[in-house]
């Protein structure tokens, strides 16, 4: 089992920055491959980014390329998206997810999930 808790979510001004983390209980948090996503109101859940569980490898939603960048500390447990360039639509509930295997884009293959933070972009 791994508990994923988020943390670092809040209300921002379009243009601006946060940090997200996201600790695991995990002995293991190593061997995980993890993601983040999003679902904002009334919409279905969305793929932000994801890391292989090295963290040698990162991929993107389109809508986030060059403005967000997805980290992780295997030493302290923890992942990270640090969101730049804000804007009104990226509001959502964020969410950190684990997996053993590959994870990708599609969030069917997540085992773990936390219970999400919220993000606000005010314009």
């Amino acid at each position: 089992q791994v508990q994923l808790v988020e943390s670092g979510g809040g209300l921002v001004q379009a243009g601006g920055s946060l940090r997200l983390s996201c600790a695991a209980s995990a002995r293991t948090f190593s061997t995980y491959a993890m993601g983040w996503f999003r679902q904002a109101p009334g919409k279905e859940r969305e793929f932000v980014a994801t890391i292989s569980a090295s963290g040698g490898s990162t991929n993107y939603a389109d809508s986030v390329k060059g403005r967000f960048t997805i980290s992780r500390d295997n030493a302290k447990n923890t992942m990270y998206l640090r969101m730049n360039s804000l804007k009104p639509e990226d509001t959502a509930v964020y969410y950190c997810a684990a997996t053993k295997y590959f994870g990708g884009s599609d969030y069917a293959r997540y085992e773990y999930w936390g219970q999400g933070t919220q993000v606000t972009v005010s314009s």
